[in-house]
């Protein structure tokens, strides 16, 4: 199982942590949702269920439910700006589309 991050997202997600000031990780998962199916889903993570898995990737604990897993092994994030919009962005290899206003994606 493999999830990995740029460093601009591990940058942006160590930030995050370090401005709450508490927490073990992200927990990256999927919802049913939107016009293509599923969208991804990022949180703050306070503690690790005994059915998480647990990826580190430049020193973010990257937390996933079993669930989740099968539909974002193999996923990079990534944190972009492109002019006054900025947020991380997934690059899935098991999307075999999305919809038109990037919200969702199906598998």
């Amino acid at each position: 199982m493999a999830i990995s991050m740029s460093e601009a997202a591990a940058q942006r997600a160590r930030t995050f942590l370090e401005q709450r000031g508490k927490g073990v990780g992200i927990r990256l998962g999927v919802k049913t949702t939107g016009c293509s199916g599923l969208a991804y889903v990022m949180e703050f993570v306070d503690s690790i269920e005994d059915s998480d898995t647990v990826i580190e990737d430049k020193g973010v604990n990257i937390i996933i439910d079993g669930k989740s897993l099968v539909y974002l092994d193999g996923t990079e994030i990534d944190f972009v700006k492109e002019g006054l919009n900025e947020g991380f962005e997934f690059r899935n290899p098991n999307a075999k589309g999305e919809c038109g206003c990037g919200e969702s994606f199906n598998v």
